[in-house]
């Protein structure tokens, strides 16, 4: 059972190539209750320097951990149930179940994860396990933006959970409204 303290899900980006990016997918996570994974080696720098730079003047907020390769991920935070999110899964991301603490596995930019960790989630989780966010079958639409897939893996599956009562939605519609 998680507690209020947990994470609502494990965002995991594997050898993320722009800082831009990242920062949103951080905010996103920030106030959506997630923990950020960034697995190495990464397309940019996270020193504070780097950080002021880019204006993440929220990121000390984000509850991000760092790993060295995929090996060291899958040894430190130890994931139960992972979901790749990928353009070439034929399962919609909203017919999976999502669970509080289940981690949600995206590619570089570049080109997604390769063929082995594909293959990895497909033995280890299952191919049901790799989902999609469907989008028009044309040739200019590749792909969405690594933080917006992001956004909406997540809010599926805070959509999917909300029904649950976390902590933080408010109203008894699930939104989150300012104090008055």
């Amino acid at each position: 059972m998680a507690s209020e303290t947990d994470p609502l899900f494990h965002v995991v980006l594997f050898q993320p190539q722009i800082p831009n990016n990242t920062g949103n997918i951080g905010r996103t996570c920030m106030t959506t209750g997630c923990r950020l994974h960034l697995i190495h080696p990464l397309g940019f720098q996270m020193d504070e320097k780097a950080k002021r730079r880019a204006g993440l003047d929220y990121w000390h907020h984000v509850d991000c951990v760092e790993h060295t390769d995929w090996e060291g991920y899958l040894r430190t935070a130890q994931p139960r149930r992972i979901w790749l999110y990928t353009t070439t899964g034929a399962r919609p991301h909203w017919k999976a179940s999502f669970e509080q603490g289940d981690h949600l596995l995206f590619g570089q930019e570049n080109g997604g994860v390769p063929a082995w960790l594909h293959d990895w989630v497909d033995a280890n989780q299952g191919a049901g396990h790799r989902l999609t966010l469907p989008m028009r079958p044309i040739p200019e639409a590749r792909s969405l933006n690594l933080a917006t897939a992001v956004a909406c893996g997540v809010f599926e599956g805070l959509r999917q959970l909300s029904g649950g009562g976390l902590p933080w939605l408010g109203g008894s519609d699930g939104v989150n409204r300012p104090p008055n």
